[in-house]
């Protein structure tokens, strides 16, 4: 089995590093081979996706990304942007179905931002369409308008799906429903946009395919307020790249630490990218206090998905899980007055509850 290891920009090099020896501990047979992207890819090769390590990325059986992003490459124009690598890999990969777990680990349900009652229990996934929508809808860009008060700028993007794109997005949350709990929840639009009409058309069409899986529809407006307001109602919610990137950003929130949530990056074929759903965080990169813990559960998906080992997947959860039992924490995640464990800490720490 062979991993592309691509740790990026900020803190990703360190998370990923904590990552990388977890698996090592726990399968010597996993071959891991790293490469620049992000800003460390332009220093590097004068783009945040070197060819090289895009050829990596598409001979490999899986991904393991750190995080992209850094304040010193910001004048740069928007093709060379460290960010530019992570939608290039999503587009050249066919990387379409992105997973976002939101649990809520008993330990740190205090830890949330709503309170423990609420969210204590919460189990959530959330299917983002990752390849189309208003991110690469065509035309998009800005052009001069002219009018009575003269001329001025405007900016446009296209918000743009297939039917068959959201064919398949909505059976991967149909799939993921039937090893859950059996309910999906398709996040749209539909009162305004003819894009999501659409998209509501194709999820009840595709839902005469899976019987045993309740479907609802809810607006994006009030799946907002619901994630606040009831959390624990949802099993598996369905969207669009848009809405899902922001909605997953919000369910972050309720587990206690945006440092706490893997996500995974689907191909039609399971194969993946596995990443922490948090940024580079230059803020505190090289300080060695960042919480590794995403990117650890990011690497269990990824042996649970792409390489095919639901067992070792659960030996490094459960190790997480006992981690956090013996109230170990990084700095997010600890309580005031606490003593904090940093990144490499919180990595041994892993490795010896293995």
């Amino acid at each position: 089995m062979r991993v592309a290891v691509l740790p990026g920009d900020g803190i990703g090099p360190e998370i990923v590093a904590q990552a990388c020896k977890v698996l090592k501990k726990l399968d010597g047979r996993i071959q891991l081979q790293e490469a620049a992207v992000g800003g460390a890819g332009y220093a590097a090769a004068g783009d945040p996706l070197p060819p090289a390590t895009l050829a990596l990325a598409k001979e490999a059986d899986a991904i393991l990304f750190g995080a992209v992003g850094d304040p010193r490459y910001d004048t740069l124009e928007r093709a060379k942007r460290p960010e530019q690598a992570i939608l290039g890999l999503r587009k050249a990969l066919g990387l379409f179905a992105n997973l976002r777990p939101a649990r809520v680990f008993p330990e740190l349900a205090a830890s949330s931002s709503l309170r423990a009652e609420l969210v204590a229990g919460l189990d959530l996934l959330i299917v983002r369409e990752l390849t189309g929508d208003i991110y690469f809808g065509q035309p998009k860009g800005i052009r001069e308008k002219g009018g009575s008060k003269g001329a001025e700028r405007e900016g446009f993007d296209t918000m743009l799906y297939s039917e068959s794109e959201v064919r398949r997005i909505a059976r991967v949350a149909f799939e993921a429903a039937q090893r859950r709990s059996r309910r999906v929840c398709s996040v749209d639009k539909a009162n305004v946009l003819e894009t999501s009409q659409l998209w509501r058309e194709v999820l009840i069409q595709e839902s005469k395919n899976y019987g045993d899986v309740e479907l609802s529809h809810m607006y994006v407006d009030n799946c907002a307020m619901q994630l606040v307001r009831n959390p624990k109602q949802f099993d598996v919610i369905v969207t669009g790249n848009l809405f899902g990137d922001i909605l997953s950003d919000e369910a972050s929130m309720l587990t206690g630490s945006i440092g706490m949530l893997p996500s995974a990056s689907l191909d039609a074929r399971g194969k993946g990218l596995y990443e922490p759903v948090h940024g580079s965080a230059p803020d505190i990169a090289g300080r060695g206090v960042a919480n590794p813990l995403a990117t650890i559960l990011s690497a269990a998906m990824m042996l649970r998905y792409s390489l095919k080992q639901p067992e070792a997947a659960a030996r490094i959860e459960t190790a997480v899980a006992k981690v956090l039992r013996a109230g170990l924490r990084t700095a997010d995640i600890q309580a005031p007055g606490g003593k904090a464990l940093g990144t490499e800490e919180m990595g041994d720490a892993v490795v010896a509850a293995l």
